[in-house]
């Protein structure tokens, strides 16, 4: 058997190929009798010519000939993949740390409040009436650490100024809500002082005119300094400022209000019963007090109160998570697309740039599957690598800067996982257009204009 000028029969090696080099030296070769190869011996399975060892090898080999090429495909990947887990720990580390700062003070918190019925008209009124001894009775229960009495005075048409004389030349100016509360109020609620003190259960059974003001109620009524003793007038009553409170963790709104004692509420303005009591409660006490406190308040009718206490740890860490998630991750994707795009563009250059080597191998038996295998397998290295570089980046930041802000990072591990196996996802899809178009050449035409 005479073969053309150039080629050896028999021995798989074209010229420039060196015999023992390469994956044409890992062909089977067929074997031979004495007479020569017979029929069955010649048909060698394509598929037993390329092993996944050697797809793999094949598709690795390229990736790191030209390093230039390789760090501007996968910086894409890096920064998307990157972008992801660093949003994912963020959201995560944020939502734990502000979780844990607002369960301090969700989780502390018992309000009691009467019952409410609507009457014919559409009204709505109280079924019932806290005693004024509530706080007495509330700080008996185990679980409860504190508890004051509050209750939102009705002034419809009162005037509250800081000076004595009305001035008509004027525009009116609304005059900020008026609230009656026990001595033990910022004990409860978490409160603290800007200047002066609180009024105290002297000045309540007294009755006392003293008075507190929220920091911004404070501002409004041009109240800066307690130290000399200035007055407010409510309804033309003065009132002597003791204290100014700049901070309420559970009720914020009481800021812009007016303090005073309920017993002064009681004798000047004609308070009849408490709105509420607020506790300050150990955590994990919520769900025994919610009914002992109703019975301890109205123990004939324990049904015309309404307790609202914690039920466990708050939902706000998943509804930031949630929340910074849906914000970042969108731009974390847009990143990711353009990675995919980049391997692409790679791999479609690949495709040309190799024509005359796939229809060499075409020519020795690689079938078309077997070639769009390897640029696929070679797709998803380049994506894989970029994935496990982008995940590390991600979870640097994330602790960086959580030790910076003295939190504690928190990272799922199969967040990082998941970043390193969806840049092989990324590759996965990037490639497979080049894989195809890399299939779908002739060895004929390939060898013909191949380079």
């Amino acid at each position: 058997m005479r073969g053309r000028p150039g080629r050896r029969v028999g021995t798989g090696l074209l010229p420039g190929r060196r015999a023992g080099t390469g994956l044409l030296a890992r062909l089977p070769l067929p074997r031979r009798t004495g007479r020569g190869a017979s029929a069955p011996d010649l048909l060698v399975d394509p598929a037993d010519r390329f092993r996944f060892t050697d797809l793999l090898g094949e598709a690795t080999a390229d990736i790191g000939s030209r390093p230039g090429r390789l760090v501007t495909t996968i910086i894409g990947t890096v920064l998307g993949i990157a972008a992801l887990i660093a949003t994912i720990g963020f959201a995560q580390t944020a939502a734990a740390q502000i979780a844990r700062q607002f369960d301090t003070v969700a989780a502390t918190q018992l309000v009691v409040t009467p019952a409410t019925a609507r009457t014919g008209g559409g009204q709505t009124v109280a079924t019932a009436a806290l005693p004024w001894d509530a706080v007495a009775r509330m700080e008996r229960l185990a679980g409860v650490e504190s508890a004051a009495l509050l209750a939102e005075v009705s002034l419809p048409t009162a005037t509250i100024t800081a000076v004595p004389v009305n001035d008509p030349s004027q525009a009116p100016v609304a005059a900020p809500p008026v609230y009656a509360a026990s001595a033990e109020l910022l004990d409860a609620l978490g409160g603290r002082l800007s200047t002066g003190r609180f009024f105290d259960a002297g000045h309540d059974e007294r009755a006392d005119r003293v008075a507190v003001l929220g920091a911004r109620a404070a501002t409004r009524l041009g109240v800066e300094r307690v130290d000399q003793q200035p007055s407010i007038f409510v309804d033309g009553i003065a009132y002597t400022v003791v204290g100014v409170v700049d901070g309420l963790d559970a009720r914020a709104e009481l800021l812009d209000a007016v303090l005073l004692p309920t017993g002064t509420a009681r004798a000047d303005l004609g308070l009849g019963a408490p709105g509420d009591v607020q506790a300050r409660i150990a955590i994990g006490a919520g769900p025994q007090l919610r009914d002992q406190a109703a019975r301890a308040l109205a123990p004939d009718a324990p049904d015309t109160l309404e307790v609202r206490a914690p039920d466990g740890r708050s939902q706000l860490r998943q509804d930031v998570q949630a929340d910074v998630n849906g914000v970042f991750v969108v731009l974390s994707v847009v990143v990711l697309l353009a990675g995919g795009v980049g391997i692409a563009n790679v791999t479609m250059l690949s495709v040309v740039e190799r024509v005359g080597e796939i229809g060499l191998r075409r020519a020795v038996g690689a079938t078309g599957r077997q070639i769009a295998g390897q640029f696929v397998a070679e797709s998803m290295v380049i994506g894989l690598l970029g994935g496990l570089i982008g995940a590390s980046l991600g979870v640097f930041a994330v602790v960086a800067i959580a030790l910076a802000r003295d939190w504690t990072p928190v990272v799922s591990p199969w967040v990082t996982v998941g970043g390193a196996l969806l840049g092989a996802l990324l590759g996965l899809v990037a490639g497979g257009l080049p894989a195809r178009r890399a299939a779908q050449i002739e060895p004929v035409d390939a060898l013909r204009g191949g380079t």
